[in-house]
This record gives structure tokens, C-alpha cells and sequence, in this order.
């Protein structure tokens, strides 16, 4: 997998993952999120929708331990 596909994923995860932050959102619903816009990024560059869908889960649960969403 390019590393491209993986930062675009993570990125857009964050970027998607930042706009709830009035619901308090919980990792799930960060996860949720994060697979939506990794497999969208994924499936528009024509790479591996799965693969796509496990990365921007992973960023969705990972941002805010991280600090990028919070």
C-alpha cells in the first residue's frame, strides 16, 4: 500500500473525526468514521478499499490518544 493512500486516510479520518467533537465522541464512532473516509480515499484512487477502510479506522481510534482530535 502507498504510503500516499495512508496519509491521505489518516488525514482525512482526523479531518472527519475533529467535526464531532460537540457529540463528545467515543473510539467506536471515531473508528466509524475513520474506515467511511479511508475506504472513500481508498476506492477513489483505486487501491484496496479493505486495506483503505483498516487505516483510517486505526487513525479514527488513534487521533485523539495523540492529541489531534480532542
Amino acid at each position: 500500500m502507498s504510503k500516499l493512500l495512508a496519509i491521505a486516510a489518516l488525514v482525512g479520518a482526523t479531518a472527519v473525526a475533529g467535526c464531532t467533537q460537540g457529540i463528545n465522541p467515543t473510539d467506536t464512532d471515531r473508528a466509524l468514521i475513520g474506515a467511511g473516509v479511508g475506504a472513500t480515499v481508498a476506492s477513489v484512487s483505486g487501491r484496496n478499499v479493505i486495506k483503505g477502510a483498516a487505516i483510517g479506522g486505526a487513525g479514527g481510534v488513534l487521533c485523539d490518544d495523540v492529541g489531534l482530535c480532542q
